[in-house]
């Protein structure tokens, strides 16, 4: 069984994370670890009419951010990578800079040195400076920035489809790959513009 952390900060967005935890359960064959923050659970309470119990219900481990002895704190822990879904900017500073103060930043930094998959859904908007010498930073040490911005292709109904589709990209980058959500096909029908003729032929095997 390959495992995996997923860790839910003080960003908006928590669904996000509970959204990959109950996706990873449907599929089978993860183990998953998880991780809040004090200003993760907040959040939920606020957010989702506090159900901390359902993204533990959705977790196999569950550990307690101040515990920085747990076992996702070692990089001989074997796991596939980490989500941070959502990913605060405080949260994303501390990983910049090594600053391994609590169970989520160390685990962050265990994959880092260990290089293995780390994938941040930085939640914030406008960016300042610092956000983006954060995310620069991350970049260059192998973390995957991945904002959770929303696809309108595939023409989603409601917010649950824009989440899900978020969440089906998060885990591709894990090799776990699903069809919850259309997938870009290339553009259909006529081009809307005869004077800028289409390079791409799409065609199907």
């Amino acid at each position: 069984m390959k495992r995996i952390v997923v860790a839910i900060t003080g960003a908006t967005g928590a669904i996000y994370g509970l959204r990959l935890l109950t996706m990873l359960k449907d599929q089978g064959g993860w183990e998953t670890h998880l991780v809040m923050s004090q200003a993760a659970l907040l959040n939920i309470r606020e957010e989702l009419d506090d159900g901390r119990r359902q993204f533990e219900d959705a977790a196999n481990v569950v550990h307690n951010s101040r515990n920085v002895g747990a076992s996702i704190a070692s990089g001989s822990f074997l796991c596939e990578g980490m989500v941070i879904a959502p990913c605060s900017m405080r949260t994303l500073a501390a990983v910049a800079n090594g600053l391994s103060d609590n169970l989520i930043t160390r685990a962050g930094d265990v994959m880092l040195k260990e290089r293995r998959k780390l994938v941040l859904m930085t939640r914030e908007t406008p960016l300042n400076l610092a956000h983006l010498r954060n995310m620069t930073a991350c970049t260059e040490m192998g973390a995957v920035i991945f904002p959770p911005v929303p696809a309108f292709y595939n023409r989603p109904h409601d917010i649950n489809d824009i989440i899900d589709h978020s969440c089906m990209r998060v885990l591709d980058q894990f090799g776990l790959h699903n069809n919850l959500e259309d997938r870009w096909q290339g553009l259909t029908g006529e081009n809307p513009d005869p004077a800028l003729p289409l390079k791409k032929i799409e065609r199907q095997a």
